[in-house]
């Protein structure tokens, strides 16, 4: 029973691996955010361009 108890704090302490984890965590968090503010920039930069569009060539 006390190996087993050994082997469990063993395991609660080891920290191999977090700092992979993190990271795959930060870059799911900056993909995100990145993906919402080119989402809600799209429209912005379409309507200005299409300003600029028919400023150029005006119909």
């Amino acid at each position: 029973m006390n190996s087993l108890i050994a082997a469990a704090k063993a395991f609660a302490s080891d920290e191999e691996g977090i700092t992979a984890i993190e990271y795959g965590l930060i870059a799911a968090v900056m993909a995100a955010a990145v993906a919402v503010v080119f989402g809600t920039l799209a429209d912005a930069l379409e309507g200005g361009f299409g300003k600029i569009a028919l400023l150029i060539n005006p119909a």
